[in-house]
């Protein structure tokens, strides 16, 4: 996806519609929020990710966005994501324009509520990672997910002595898949009437 397409159609479709909530009224959930990195490299918009260690506490070794739980000081959901963006990998808010808000996204292994922001960053970027919190940084093309988005990309992952059956990515080695490929396939359905009429 060129430079000068994906950030306009992002900005422009969420900010035409209205994400959809989970709602919590009885607090039965945890609150999170996660940032969907985007950047410019080579002519191509690409997607960071982060592969977590076995350190932290949730989803240990998993592909993951920025983010992490809403903290009691935080204003807002873009605020947690945008805090948490910071402490993992040493993106300063100042340097992130955020584009919108896509759904909530539920994880029923760990019980959060995922509030995920798309964000645009300068590229290169002299990111700093929280090794306690980050093994790696992955940088994927857009064009990777939306095309395997647009076709049959289900599959199964046991975790934990259960399987998981839902969206699953495979990309260089690595297995994307739980709440962050669902966050990421209903990126692409939002966005794919307006990118396939523009003729990607």
């Amino acid at each position: 996806m060129k430079e000068k397409d994906l950030a306009g159609i992002i900005r422009y479709v969420l900010g035409n519609r209205e994400p959809g909530a989970i709602e919590d009224e009885e607090g039965l959930y945890r609150h999170a929020s996660v940032l969907i990195p985007l950047f410019s490299h080579n002519g191509e918009y690409r997607v960071l990710l982060t592969k977590r260690t076995t350190r932290v506490e949730e989803h240990k070794g998993q592909i993951s966005f920025p983010g992490g739980s809403v903290d009691r000081d935080d204003q807002s959901y873009e605020e947690t994501a945008l805090r948490e963006a910071q402490e993992e990998i040493g993106l300063k808010r100042e340097d992130v324009t955020i584009l919108g808000r896509t759904d909530d996204t539920l994880t029923l292994a760990s019980n959060f509520i995922i509030h995920p922001f798309v964000g645009v960053l300068p590229y290169p970027y002299p990111f700093r990672v929280n090794s306690f919190e980050v093994k790696r940084i992955l940088e994927v093309p857009f064009d990777f997910f939306l095309e395997r988005t647009l076709k049959y990309h289900t599959g199964q992952i046991e975790e934990k002595g259960q399987v998981y059956e839902g969206p699953v990515y495979h990309y260089q080695g690595d297995v994307i898949w739980g709440a962050t490929a669902k966050i990421l396939e209903n990126l692409v359905n939002i966005l794919k009437t307006d990118l396939l009429e523009r003729g990607n």
